[in-house]
């Protein structure tokens, strides 16, 4: 038997068999409907008409619907209205093939963390709904250079998502990458022309990306389905502390005794800690973050103890320093780089900078029920800490801050994401 062509799979479209229409009901105790309507995103492609490729993986069927129809309200949260599309209704300019679930789920959970951060010119990059770089900047092209080299080898094939127009400068430099998906409200003249490069290269247009600060304390129904046919609905989460006012100070009473945090942050530190923890809303938990003038640094996710996710974003904070600086120096990754002495010069410098921790913001969503935790950054020189508070042991961790004269503030608030 001849083996299969495993190649193959991932350039099938599938023939998906949900229906072109869908509609959720909701019945109140009291008889009364209130219904969802929803019918299915197709693109054309090459005269060939379809909606999404695959699923998670190659032979999943599945398809993408947007919300046309129908108000919710339960309690006194009312969802997002119909029609105000982003990720479910982008315009393709540019595919090469259809979009995949990965692609579009990728480019939503960008826009999830941009929804915060649109009083700037910012450029997130996504991989497997995880944040690689994240970074703001004066220009376009300046926070995507800065998001690219936060993490270069893990934006490798990832999504790219703009809060404003593309130019061409940002896609000269886009397109020295390989990317998966570029995302923005706009692109300017010539880019396009630029893009057929990668051809490739799915080119999504947003328009309501302008317009995502409104997005920023909308709420949906966020339904996770269990493997017995049965699902949880849920709220979706909107970070409460987006502004430095709606921070709360680090104290608390252990024992009949008050502890609170000695130094007050700066007026960087502030700003490092809302992008961090508004960043932080996109990271699957687990997670730590090391965030330093609007620039993450490093970024631990989905782990299972909280002082491993600290040491893993410790850790993957120096190797992509080291690799930043031999892409610079040398132009090529870290690891291929044969010349030993380079290599020294490198590793010694990555050392001697603590891989670019010294004066971080370290970023937690959720407290640290011991202070190993935030040991783990403040004994690489973070200034900075933010983190819901609530732990039994947070005494402790405010005594961690002051010996190595670190400010800290609570925001009342949990940021898990699973």
């Amino acid at each position: 038997m001849s083996a299969p062509d495993l190649k193959s799979a991932y350039k099938t479209i599938m023939d998906d068999h949900f229906p072109p229409r869908m509609e959720i009901s909701y019945v109140e105790s009291d008889g009364q409907r209130q219904t969802l309507c929803y019918e299915k995103a197709t693109w054309r492609i090459d005269g060939v008409e379809n909606g999404l490729r695959y699923g998670e993986n190659p032979g999943q069927e599945a398809a993408l619907f947007r919300l046309i129809n129908g108000n919710l309200t339960l309690g006194n949260v009312t969802s997002i209205q119909p029609g105000h599309y982003l990720a479910s209704d982008v315009e393709l300019l540019q595919s090469g093939k259809h979009p995949g679930k990965t692609n579009i789920t990728d480019v939503d959970n960008a826009l999830n963390i941009l929804r915060y951060l649109m009083d700037t010119p910012c450029a997130a990059i996504i991989k497997h709904n995880n944040p690689c770089g994240v970074a703001k900047a004066t220009t376009i092209g300046e926070a995507y250079h800065k998001a690219n080299m936060a993490d270069r080898l893990a934006a490798f094939g990832g999504a790219i998502v703009l809060n404003r127009a593309c130019d061409l400068g940002t896609a000269r430099q886009i397109n020295e990458n390989y990317a998966e998906v570029v995302a923005a409200p706009e692109f300017e003249a010539g880019v396009m022309d630029l893009f057929k490069q990668k051809a490739n290269l799915r080119v999504m247009r947003i328009g309501n990306i302008e317009r995502l600060q409104q997005f920023a304390g909308t709420r949906f129904v966020d339904f996770k389905s269990l493997i017995d046919g049965g699902l949880v609905a849920q709220w979706s989460f909107v970070p409460e502390a987006r502004s430095s006012d709606k921070l709360l100070p680090a104290v608390t009473t252990y024992k009949g005794q008050e502890y609170r945090v000695n130094r007050a942050p700066t007026a960087q530190e502030l700003d490092d800690m809302l992008f961090g923890w508004l960043v932080e809303a996109g990271v699957t938990s687990n997670s730590v973050l090391y965030v330093k003038d609007g620039v993450t640094v490093g970024i631990g996710t989905g782990e299972q103890d909280r002082v491993g996710v600290a040491q893993i974003a410790r850790d993957k904070a120096y190797t992509k320093l080291a690799d930043r600086l031999c892409w610079e120096r040398h132009g090529e990754p870290y690891n291929n780089l044969e010349n030993a002495d380079a290599k020294a010069a490198i590793d010694a410098e990555v050392t001697d900078r603590k891989g670019g921790l010294p004066g971080c913001c370290m970023v937690s969503d959720a407290f640290f029920p011991f202070r190993d935790g935030i040991d783990v950054g403040l004994s690489e020189g973070i200034r900075a800490v933010i983190q819901p508070g609530g732990s039994m042991r947070d005494a402790e961790v405010i005594e961690a801050c002051n010996e190595y004269d670190a400010s800290m503030c609570f925001t009342g608030q949990r940021s898990f994401k699973h």
